[in-house]
């Protein structure tokens, strides 16, 4: 399967100058043009290796890592250190624990105040006064 950098970021669900910033990044390779170098000297043709490679920066991107984690888990699966791996994934976990906590005290904070709103009709409404600076 041989596809241009259109056809690639289609595919893996992104835009064009993603892939390229990915490029910038180190995080995807870039191929030679089919007609060879300079101007007009062909079209970049990347294969079913790039759009894998592609997807799984989105997957972890989604799980929360950020790029340069994401580049040393892609430079991971060159070797055996399953346990760096899994300490990134810890972190990562941890990472996400927090945030749920947070999200979850920032829902009930929000629902304790659309309840005082519902109670009370005269006055400032609570949820507009809880924002006000």
């Amino acid at each position: 399967m041989q596809m241009t950098i259109g056809k690639l970021a289609t595919a893996g669900g992104v835009g064009v100058e993603t892939v390229r910033y990915y490029q910038r990044r180190g995080l995807m390779g870039t191929p030679a043009r089919s007609g060879g170098a300079g101007r007009g000297g062909g079209i970049r043709r990347y294969g079913a290796d790039d759009l894998r490679r592609l997807r799984f920066i989105r997957a972890a991107q989604t799980a929360g890592f950020t790029l340069d984690e994401i580049s040393e888990l892609l430079a991971l699966d060159q070797s055996d250190d399953r346990a760096r791996v899994r300490t990134l994934a810890r972190r990562r976990i941890a990472a996400l624990d927090a945030k749920i906590a947070q999200m979850t005290e920032t829902r009930a904070a929000l629902a304790r105040l659309a309840d005082q709103c519902a109670a009370n009709e005269a006055g400032p409404c609570p949820i507009i006064a809880a924002f006000e600076l």
